[in-house]
């Protein structure tokens, strides 16, 4: 496997002739929601499934205390 001579990290194996240059940037413009967990978060939530329902379990709970707090008031 010889590395090319312009980017060490490409092989000359590597063939891009049959590529399609932005085939994903309409999505992109669309909008995208990516968020990075570190680690030791991620151990907990190892899928979007389990990040979503805790996320989803937080903001039923604010929900709860913002309508306590707007009672109060």
């Amino acid at each position: 496997m010889k590395k090319m001579s312009k980017d060490p990290d490409m092989l000359e194996e590597y063939d891009f002739s049959k590529g399609v240059k932005s085939k994903y940037t309409q999505k992109y413009e669309e909008g995208t929601n990516v968020v990075v967990i570190d680690p030791d978060v991620a151990t907990f939530f190892p899928d979007h499934d389990s990040v979503n329902e805790a996320l989803r379990s937080i903001t039923r709970i604010i929900k709860r205390q913002k309508k306590i707090t707007e009672q109060d008031a």
